[in-house]
C-alpha cells in the first residue's frame, strides 16, 4: 500500500470557502500517469496537483497539473497553491524551500515568487511560463450560444472572441456586467463549436473566459470561465485566463510601456468570490511578462491509501 500525503487549500482568496480549491499532493514519487488522473478525478476540484523532484536540482520541483479529465501544460492556481503548500513545509525533497522557487512543468519553467505576511506565508507570485499568443478568433454568435446570450451582448468595440494563451489557451470574450450576471454554460453548444473550431477531443482545453469591466479602462474586471467539456462548467478563479486575457488587453491598451497592474474578481456569482492580482510588463508595445499573484487559505490535509 502506497500512502500519498495531500494538502487542499482556497487559491485567490484570504477567508476560507473562497476562491478556487486546489488539491494538493506534496510527494507523488510512486505513483503512475493513471493514477493521477484517478486521484485527480475522486477530490473533483477543477484541478490537482502532483509534486515530484525535479529534473534539474536547481530547480524546487516538478509539478504536474490534472483537471477531472486530462493534464494540462500550465495554469494558475495550482502554481499559486502548490507553492503557498510547498513553502510552509520543513524542506521540498531534501531542500528548504527559498523565498523564491521555480516549478518544472509540461509549458516551461514558473518562476514562483513567495507573498509573506506578519503570520509567515500567505500566497504567492507566479510568472507566466510564456508570452501571449494570440490565436483565431471565433464567432460572436458561436460564443454567445456558448454562454447563453444573443450575439448583440457580444462587446466588439475593443476586441472580437479570440484565443490567447500565456501556456494554456482560452477564448475571450467582452460583455457588459449586467450580460456577465446571467452567463450560463450550454453544453450542447459548447459542443457544436468544439467541433466547429477543430477540437476532435471534446474533452479537451475549449473554454469561454468572459468578462467585463469595472469601470474605465482595464485596471479592474469580472470574469467568468466556462469549460463545459472538460466537466468544469464554472471555474470560480482561473489565473492562467486571467493572465492571458491581461497580457492582451495590455498590447491594445493606448498606456505606454511600463508594468500594467490588472485586479480580477472572479467566482462572484458562483459564492466563492477570488481576487486575481496581475502584473504585465509591457515593452515595444508588447506584454512581454505577466505576473499572476494571490493570497491562499489551508482548508484540510491527509494521506491517500493507494493499493
Amino acid at each position: 500500500m502506497l500512502e500519498v500525503p495531500y494538502v487542499v487549500v482556497d487559491v485567490f482568496t484570504e477567508k476560507q470557502f473562497g476562491g478556487n480549491q486546489l488539491a494538493v499532493i506534496t510527494d507523488a514519487r510512486g505513483l503512475e500517469t493513471s493514477q493521477m488522473q484517478q486521484i485527480a478525478a475522486e477530490f473533483n476540484f477543477a484541478e490537482t496537483t502532483f509534486v515530484l523532484p525535479p529534473e534539474d536540482p536547481a530547480n524546487a520541483a516538478q509539478v504536474r497539473i490534472f483537471t477531472r479529465a486530462q493534464e494540462v501544460p500550465f495554469a494558475g492556481h495550482p502554481n499559486v497553491g502548490t507553492a503557498y503548500v510547498l513553502a510552509r513545509q520543513a524542506d521540498v525533497f531534501g531542500a528548504r524551500p527559498g523565498q523564491a522557487m521555480r516549478f518544472e512543468e509540461k509549458a516551461g519553467l514558473v518562476d514562483v515568487a513567495l507573498i509573506e505576511g506578519k503570520e509567515g506565508v500567505r500566497g504567492a507570485e507566479i510568472t507566466a511560463p510564456q508570452e501571449l499568443a494570440v490565436g483565431n478568433p471565433i464567432d460572436p454568435a458561436a460564443i454567445a450560444a456558448c454562454i447563453g446570450l444573443e450575439p448583440s451582448e457580444i462587446l466588439l468595440e475593443n476586441h472580437v472572441p479570440v484565443s490567447v494563451s500565456v501556456g494554456l489557451p482560452f477564448y475571450a470574450a467582452e460583455v457588459s456586467l449586467a450580460s456577465l450576471a446571467k452567463t450560463r454554460a450550454h453544453f450542447d453548444a459548447f459542443s457544436t463549436a468544439a467541433r466547429s473550431y477543430g477540437f476532435v477531443d471534446l474533452s479537451g482545453r475549449f473554454s469561454a473566459f468572459v468578462y467585463a469591466r469595472l469601470g474605465q479602462g482595464i485596471a479592474r474586471l469580472q470574469a467568468r470561465m466556462f469549460a463545459p467539456l472538460s466537466g468544469n462548467f464554472e471555474d470560480p478563479a482561473t489565473g492562467s485566463a486571467s493572465a492571458a486575457l491581461g497580457a492582451y488587453l495590455a498590447t491594445l491598451d493606448p498606456q505606454a510601456d511600463g508594468v500594467i497592474e490588472i485586479d480580477i474578481a472572479q467566482g462572484v456569482e458562483m459564492g466563492r468570490p477570488s481576487k486575481i492580482g496581475l502584473r504585465v510588463i509591457k515593452e515595444g508595445g508588447r506584454a512581454v511578462e505577466v505576473k499572476i499573484s494571490g493570497h491562499c487559505v489551508q482548508i484540510m490535509q491527509g494521506l491517500l491509501r493507494i493499493q
